[in-house]
């Protein structure tokens, strides 16, 4: 059997605490480490949680050693920053951007990230054009293994409440047959499989992954 050592940043997330829930199950992953501003108990004793400063480079970077591969989930939202744009890019593009460079550095092979649909650095649209910028920096860092996952409308309980994600989750899913398939909503729960199975693809490269090529690696 093969024996893995995994990295969660963002695992008090939707699709971070799914992630950490299906690692657990996986009798392949011996450590979980979980890279998070403020510690927490957990009862397994694989589980480290590693209190981290995300802005220090050298603590990514011990955080993430010895890992053989890093997920990265981590996201905030407009309203949880007060509309502060670079408050927001701290979040949404120093941390992911910042884990990375700490992967390479640590000679990770597999670097796992959350992205969203419509991504793109030309995005006329902030959250987009962010998303985007963060692509574009990690595809040129030379890591082994990158896979970009970009959904669309994620469904699934989260902690916090967001009263447009709830109205969209109501409202799309009966209309999913009418909408392209990299913009159908998928479950939170999905991604964090896909993300699974593709740490143990290890597609060499940048691959990017929407609605149907998450469907079709948890299948294989």
């Amino acid at each position: 059997m093969i024996k893995m050592t995994a990295t969660i940043i963002g695992s008090t997330g939707l699709i971070g605490g799914h992630l950490l829930d299906i690692l657990r199950d996986d009798p392949e992953f011996t450590q979980i480490r979980l890279l998070v501003r403020k510690t927490k108990p957990e009862g397994d004793s694989r589980i480290q949680v590693i209190k981290t400063d995300f802005s220090d480079p050298s603590a990514l970077l011990n955080g993430i050693k010895g890992s053989d591969a890093v997920f990265c989930a981590v996201g905030t939202t407009s309203r949880k920053v007060k509309g502060d744009r670079n408050a927001y890019r701290k979040v949404d593009f120093d941390i992911p951007v910042g884990a990375a460079r700490a992967a390479l550095a640590a000679g990770v092979s597999r670097f796992m990230l959350v992205s969203s649909v419509g991504a793109s650095s030309k995005s006329s649209i902030f959250y987009s054009r962010l998303k985007g910028e963060v692509e574009d920096e990690i595809r040129t860092m030379g890591l082994p293994s990158v896979s970009v996952f970009r959904p669309s409308l994620l469904l699934g309980k989260r902690a916090e409440y967001r009263f447009g994600e709830k109205v969209a989750q109501a409202v799309m899913p009966p209309l999913t047959f009418a909408v392209p398939s990299a913009f159908k909503p998928i479950r939170a729960e999905d991604v964090a499989r896909a993300m699974v199975a593709a740490s143990r693809h290890a597609v060499p490269g940048f691959t990017i992954y929407h609605y149907l090529e998450m469907k079709q690696i948890i299948d294989s």
